[in-house]
């Protein structure tokens, strides 16, 4: 609860009585290693926050080596299929841990709760869709104004520490090529 704490703590001050409601709200939940919690076709109804682990976002095919990456998410972010959690109709996507991720999680029917019935809630609300908008905007245009270089390049800059937990498929498929295309960017960097 520390983290997340902390992580409020930067958007907000938050009194006591909204912490103690917002906390009654949470419940721990731990996934394992490579364990897809939410299928496509179900409905998001958590939105939860990582205390640890990291998460992809991705659509699935029949061929696993044709899965369309598009999103990580990883320690102190919220996650969430959050398209489908604001409108309560099934995703077009999966969530899954690619290493042991530890979740607080909150459904759809309390954070509606903590938004009514706090100060902090719709404050709260209203800044992680705009952080949400914000990292959906920036991979759009890097998808749109860099080479698949300059992406690759650009996301392990931002985060170093990804090759160490994500595979190469998924990194290939985030930044939109093959993975022999990803093979010959990282001869040539």
């Amino acid at each position: 609860m520390e983290q997340i704490k902390a992580y409020l703590d930067q958007l907000a001050a938050i009194s006591q009585s909204d912490w103690n409601f917002f906390t009654s709200k949470l419940q721990r939940h731990v996934i394992k290693k490579k364990a897809v919690f939410l299928q496509i076709n179900e409905i998001e109804n958590h939105i939860s926050f990582i205390e640890s682990g990291v998460v992809r976002l991705f659509i699935p095919k029949e061929n696993p080596a044709k899965e369309i990456t598009f999103g990580f998410s990883f320690k102190d972010q919220f996650i969430s299929a959050y398209d489908s959690f604001l409108t309560q109709t099934p995703s077009a996507y999966q969530l899954q841990a690619l290493t042991e991720t530890t979740l607080l999680r909150m459904t759809y029917s309390d954070l509606q709760e903590v938004y009514k019935n706090t100060q902090i809630g719709n404050l709260v609300g209203r800044l992680t869709a705009e952080r949400l908008f914000l990292l959906k905007s920036s991979r759009e245009q890097n998808l749109l104004n860099l080479t698949a270089e300059e992406r690759y390049l650009k996301l392990f800059k931002e985060r170093p520490e990804l090759l160490k937990v994500i595979p190469l498929k998924y990194i290939s498929s985030y930044i939109g090529v093959t993975a022999q295309a990803l093979s010959r960017i990282r001869k040539r960097v």
